[in-house]
């Protein structure tokens, strides 16, 4: 019997962490209204708390770069999910909201951060030369893994119990159990086990090159300067807008305001999550084989059109129908867009460079939590903030097609090590 490669087993234990604590992180949309009347404050205020959250997370990407590269992705990894964890936990003894700011906004989202994509993405990349983007595609549809399985059972839990005890339950997943198995088994790269990557490896450095030969090389910094940097980075900002600023936020809420019952409510969101996993892994499946550069033209587009419908939205046929179709492009494009940074700046730090993109997806997840609460107090709906993003998510379009060209060779990928 072949023996499995371990770069699966570092594969399996990054998804798992994932689904538990970005899920655990996807939940807060099921805290808004609980919280709205714990606190006795407004939409605006609690969405504020989300916008903190998202801003220290997005603070934090560059930085978990650059602390990999000093204590390796394991110990960053995992001592992330335990003060996530903690900070969940200790949202149950708040009764202001400048508690809150801090538990969940400041120190959860510390956590958060450094549990990251970022961290997920520098193992799998050290680990996998062959099936690179299928591989990042599974990481990245542990966000919509968790989305299935943590956000129904947030509201399972608020429902039947409270939010104080879905608080418990959520950061106990995350200290007690993705805590001590990210530490005893994830491994920072092959070499420390004496193996080479999945599918070995590769000297060629020019196996992965660009047709308008846009390739970076030189200093850290100069990734700035280039235009692939620029088309990647902007819609990525109106990415995080739409899906986990928007969507991920208020999408409950918005049922809520609608009369949709609890169970509808979870449906759709299990919907969503579902069809977010299977987007995913489609994602990353057909990034290995199709234009990453249309794969983002196309996915944008798609989600435009999705969120401008959903201003008409008012029967629970019509909210599953969204949550399907808005669940196939959501964490789609995270593939594309990492391999495409990979492909662009493989001569650079790629853990610096994926820390930027992520930083600003989370100031797009930031106003896009924080601005639609904003809008609805002075509107009293969530129309104009629909509209905002569906005109924001053309600009996305346009910039998508503006990236350089890639002309790669499919059946290799070049191993981009993180020093």
């Amino acid at each position: 019997m072949r023996k499995v490669h371990y770069g699966w087993w570092v594969l399996f234990f990054s998804f798992f962490s994932l689904l538990t604590v970005q899920g655990a992180r996807l939940s807060f949309g099921a805290f808004i209204v609980p919280w709205e009347k714990s606190l006795s404050t407004g939409r605006g205020m609690i969405s504020f708390i989300g916008t903190l959250s998202f801003i220290v997370y997005g603070l934090t990407q560059p930085l978990v770069g650059k602390l990999i590269d000093r204590w390796g992705v394991r110990q960053i990894f995992s001592y992330s999910a335990l003060i996530a964890g903690i900070g969940i936990i200790l949202t149950v003894t708040v009764s202001t909201p400048l508690e809150l700011w801090l538990w969940f906004g400041i120190l959860a989202s510390i956590g958060f951060g450094g549990a990251s994509s970022v961290a997920a993405s520098i193992a799998v990349t050290n680990w996998f030369n062959e099936k690179r983007g299928l591989a990042l595609g599974i990481i990245t549809s542990g966000f919509g893994a968790g989305q299935f399985f943590m956000v129904p059972l947030a509201l399972g839990i608020i429902q039947e119990k409270g939010w104080e005890a879905a608080s418990l339950v959520l950061g106990s997943i995350l200290a007690f159990l993705a805590f001590p198995l990210l530490l005893l088994f994830l491994r920072n790269r092959p070499s420390e086990m004496g193996l080479q990557p999945y599918g070995g490896s590769s000297d060629n450095q020019s196996d992965i090159k660009t047709n308008t030969k846009e390739k970076i090389k030189g200093s850290n910094s100069s990734f700035w300067r280039h235009r692939g940097f620029w088309c990647l980075i902007l819609p990525y900002f109106v990415c995080g807008f739409t899906t986990t600023g928007l969507m991920d936020t208020h999408l409950v809420p918005l049922a809520h305001d609608h009369g949709f019952s609890a169970s509808t409510t979870g449906t759709a969101v299990s919907l969503l999550a579902l069809f977010n996993v299977i987007g995913t892994l489609a994602s990353g499946h057909f990034a290995d084989r199709w234009s990453n550069r249309w794969m983002l033209v196309t996915l944008y587009a798609v989600r435009a059109i999705t969120v401008f419908f959903l201003i008409y939205i008012h029967q629970p046929y019509f909210l599953w129908l969204f949550s399907i179709l808005f669940g196939l492009v959501d964490f789609s494009t995270v593939a594309p867009t990492t391999l495409l940074a990979t492909r662009y700046f493989q001569s650079m730090n790629v853990g610096l460079v994926l820390g930027w993109l992520s930083f600003g997806h989370q100031v797009g997840s930031a106003l896009g939590a924080f601005i639609p609460g904003w809008l609805f107090d002075l509107t009293g709906g969530y129309s104009l903030a629909f509209l905002t993003a569906t005109i924001m998510l053309g600009g996305a379009v346009v910039l998508s097609f503006l990236l350089p060209h890639e002309a790669q060779k499919r059946k290799e990928e070049q191993q981009v090590v993180i020093q």
